[in-house]
């Protein structure tokens, strides 16, 4: 039996959706339990930044995670397929009255992404000092904690409702499904058919 872990929320309705369309069948997660059985398929409900731990030690055989998670964290996985899905960006936000300023000697940047960010400054040559937060990103700029903030924007719209801007885009995300590497050896025939029909299907 094949176990696919998925996250949480959004994500992990629009990649049932696609089992749906293939098996013609449901699949859904019932009274808030973390296991379902279905067409012999084991589906996981896992927190989005623990997919790829799930799934690279053998947790699960397949996993469903957005490609900034993959970046963030490097996983020692296989990218089987972009499914098109979650999409969104990775943005370096300021407030709305303010201009990105690299002329400071370090930026303090509020993140939940702290290896992209500092990749991403790096990058330019840029000293960051990194504030590691994981929720309500937007307000670290509001109450002069940092200078900016990297986070996933997919509308804009919180941004811009808590007087923030986007400054930068770092990267354009949509989820993956990532496989063990591993169970692609000993599962090599399942795996693939299963990807031959999700490619046929997104």
């Amino acid at each position: 039996m094949i176990t696919i872990a998925l996250p949480k929320g959004r994500i992990a309705d629009d990649t049932l959706k696609i089992f749906e369309k293939i098996f013609n069948d449901k699949f859904v997660f019932e009274d808030r339990k973390l296991i379902m059985h279905s067409n012999g398929f084991k589906f996981l409900s896992v927190r989005n930044q623990d997919i790829p731990t799930y799934v690279e030690n053998g947790g699960a055989d397949l996993g469903v995670v957005g490609l900034d998670v993959l970046e963030e964290r490097k996983p020692n996985v296989f990218r089987l397929l972009d499914l098109g899905i979650g999409k969104c960006r990775v943005c370096v936000g300021i407030k709305s009255e303010d201009e990105l300023n690299y002329n400071l000697p370090s930026i303090r940047v509020a993140t939940k992404m702290p290896n992209i960010t500092r990749e991403y400054f790096a990058s330019k040559a840029i000293s960051v000092n990194i504030i590691k937060l994981y929720g309500s990103i937007e307000l670290a700029p509001l109450i002069n904690l940092s200078d900016a903030i990297v986070d996933n924007v997919e509308t804009g719209t919180t941004m811009k409702q808590n007087g923030l801007k986007v400054a930068e885009v770092i990267m354009h995300s949509s989820a993956y499904l990532i496989a063990n590497k591993n169970s692609l050896i000993s599962n090599k025939t399942q795996i693939m058919h299963l990807y031959d029909q999700i490619s046929a299907n997104i």
